[in-house]
Order: structure tokens, then sequence, then C-alpha cells
């Protein structure tokens, strides 16, 4: 049995190679971008107005005061949207502008609306009274302030968002090349499970391959059941890793039959084959008995994870993911760092994945709790959590005040960073 930072190390050595692929940007949500993005425009376009008011040239409001002010004829309207004034600008001129327009070349400054005075009056608007200086552009947006051509919008190694995907329409960035999503193939095992409704008290039913295909909507991969393995198909579970090798399928996933038991086969036929990585039992809590394995020569990799629901998610939460990020250039998850509300007490030498409920203060300080229920069987307290709390190795007590590393169950904390 390795430690968890041993089996971190491990995977960190086995990354397999993903593909690129260029993809439309609207379809890019929770895609990893294999290079920097850069703008090929300046936004906004072109100098334009922030408010609704009367673009005017500064310098005609020099020498100006409220007991004496100048009239500045209105020479056209300009709305957002619409193609900009070309007129010959002469002094004391001005041009009414929506937000948004793009502002006459000559002029280089807005007057709000609300200043606005007109003259001889407002249904007979052809003149506005300045009275007073208004400073140089005023209320202007512009050419290349918020992006200039050139520069980058999203780094390399960056999972999109909602926010990107906004800023890429905005910028007409019409395709963009993002990491292929990783091809998962999963096993549920042994002759208790059933995807039948009505169950007899010794079958159980099949979650574990439910849970980790709808992780799916929240990350960066693409999920296949291949059904269920019964407790005497080693020679079937066997074939699929041939299959494994010449196919699309990067990882190979098992639930069920790893530890040590008359029926646990994952561990002697995955053995069977040359491999290049491997590890099996890992000093954690839930979870002990997790295996790894990297096809030796080949960009594929195995998982045989726990059939316990808890353990087999604790277990894809705390090594399938991390090992997918690594693969796909991410760097590594940074923790929630919460204060501890409740002891706790664990075996110093393992490492404590627990269902936790994270929460805040009134004055804002996060604080977590680790909930009751914590055996590997139980349920009811991780529909009750929002985060894993974890508990490292080499310490056995765990008292209100301290300070726990929290990770988000059904998804991943790299959105943080």
């Amino acid at each position: 049995m390795i430690s968890y930072d041993q089996s971190r190390k491990i995977l960190k050595k086995a990354k397999i190679k993903i593909k690129d692929e260029t993809i439309l940007s609207e379809n890019s949500l929770n895609r990893v971008i294999s290079d920097n993005i850069y703008s090929k425009i300046n936004y906004p376009a072109g100098d334009n107005a922030a408010f609704d008011g009367f673009a005017v040239k500064s310098k005609d409001t020099n020498g100006i005061k409220k007991n004496s002010p100048k009239q500045f004829k209105i020479i056209g309207s300009i709305a957002a949207g619409t193609k900009s004034l070309n007129k010959k600008i002469k002094k004391y001129d001005a041009v009414e502008i929506m937000t948004g327009g793009i502002i006459p070349k000559g002029f280089d400054t807005i007057i709000p609306i609300e200043q606005i005075i007109f003259y001889p009056n407002k249904n007979n608007k052809k003149y506005i009274l300045v009275n007073q200086k208004i400073k140089k552009f005023n209320h202007v947006r512009f050419a290349g302030s918020d992006f200039k051509k050139g520069e980058i919008i999203v780094k390399k190694n960056t999972i999109i968002q909602p926010n990107h995907i906004l800023a890429f329409k905005t910028l007409g960035i019409k395709k963009i090349k993002v990491k292929k999503k990783i091809n998962i193939l999963f096993f549920s095992t042994g002759n208790e499970i059933t995807d039948r409704n009505n169950v007899p008290n010794w079958k159980v039913r099949n979650s574990n391959s439910h849970y980790i295909k709808n992780l799916k909507e929240n990350f960066l991969f693409n999920f296949k059941n291949g059904g269920i393995l019964r407790d005497n198909h080693q020679n079937i579970y066997k074939s699929q890793i041939k299959k494994l090798i010449s196919s699309d399928t990067d990882i190979l996933i098992t639930s069920g039959a790893v530890s040590a038991g008359k029926y646990d086969y994952i561990p002697s036929v995955v053995k069977t084959f040359k491999l290049s990585n491997y590890f099996k039992s890992v000093a954690i809590r839930p979870g002990k008995p997790i295996l790894f394995a990297k096809i030796k020569g080949k960009q594929k990799a195995i998982f045989g994870l726990p059939g316990n629901p808890m353990s087999s998610s604790a277990c894809f939460r705390f090594f399938v993911i991390p090992f997918m990020e690594n693969i796909l250039g991410l760097s590594d998850e940074q923790p929630i760092r919460a204060t501890l509300k409740n002891s706790f007490s664990k075996k110093q030498n393992f490492t404590r994945f627990a269902k936790s409920k994270l929460s805040t203060t009134k004055n804002g300080k996060i604080e977590v709790e680790i909930l009751h229920g914590q055996e590997s069987f139980r349920v009811k307290s991780f529909v009750k959590s929002n985060i894993w709390s974890v508990l490292p190795a080499g310490k056995s007590k765990f008292k209100k005040g301290d300070i726990l590393d929290c990770f988000f169950p059904n998804h991943s904390n790299q959105s943080l960073i």
C-alpha cells in the first residue's frame, strides 16, 4: 500500500497524450484551449459615446462661463449601430449621439443629455446652450480600450466558461483549437449489481455508472457505459482491455472487483498486460483498494475503482479527475481553505476524504462542517454535503478551528484559479 501523495506522483508521471481539434467557439463550453487566443480586432472598434448626449469639440468650450453661454448648432444625430456622421465640422457645431454611437472625427467630448439646454426650446431643437468649459474626452469610450488587436483573450490550458464564449462572440472569434474530450469506457462489476427497478434485498442497484455519467456535464469527458461484468467475466474483461489498446477509448474504468476477495479479479487481469505505471491500494478512506495502470507503450490508462458508492465517488474525484486535468494540460487544482466547525478523528496514517458542508458566516468567514455518517456505504450524508474535506495523513485528531483543504464534489475547483 502506498500513500496518497505517492499515488499522485505516479499519476503525474503516467500522463497520456490527447490530440487537438478545432470547433466552433459557441460550442466550446467546458473544453480546454490548446493555444492562446488573441483578439483580431480592437474593441471597441471605434471611439464611441458612453452616454446619450451631444458630442462637441472641447476647445470650442474654452472661455465659456455660466453667465455667458454659447450656442452650438445641432448638425445631425447618430444612433448606436448607424454609420458615423461624415460632415465638415465647423466651430460651435454639435451632434446628437446615443450610447454606443461612433463619435464623428473632429469631436472629442460628450455632454450628457441631462445637462443639455435646448435653444430656442425643446420643441424646436436647433441649438444647444453650453454654459461651462467641457473637459476633453468626457464620457468617451476609446477604440481598443477593452481589447487591443493582438491582445490575449484567454490563455492556453484554460477551461472555457460562458464568460469566455461571450468574449469570443463579441470579438468575432469563430473557431478555436481545443483538446479533444477524453473518452471513458465504464463497467460496473459483480453478480449483485442490477439495472432493474424492483430488486430483492440481496441485489444492489447500479448507481455508480449513473453518477459518473452525469459528471461529464460538468467536466471534460465522453462517457460510454459498457454494462455489467459478472463474477465469472475475467476473460470478457481481458478482451475489453485488448480492445482498449486499438480503440479510441482513452481510459477504461471499472467499479468493484478490485479488492482481495474471491471474485475480485480486476488486479490479476490487469497485471497480465505490460504496464509502465501501476499501483494497487492507497492509504485513503474511503477507497483504499483503488487500482491504476498505464499500458506500456500505449496512450491508454486503466482505473479500478471500489464498488462501494462513496468509495467509487471519492476515488473518481481525487484520482480520475486530477489524472484527466493533468493530461489536458491544466494546472493543479487549488483548494478552498475553510475553518473546521467541529472536531473529527481518523487513523493517523490514512488520508481521509470527508463528506462535508461548506458555509459562510455573517462576517464572511468560510467554515466547513464534517457531517455525521462518514461510513462508505452511507449515501444520505453525501446528499447533504456540498464539499469534500481532505484530512491529510500524519495527523489523527482535527480540532474546531483547524484549516482544511476542500474540493467541490461534482466539478473541479479549476474555475477558482
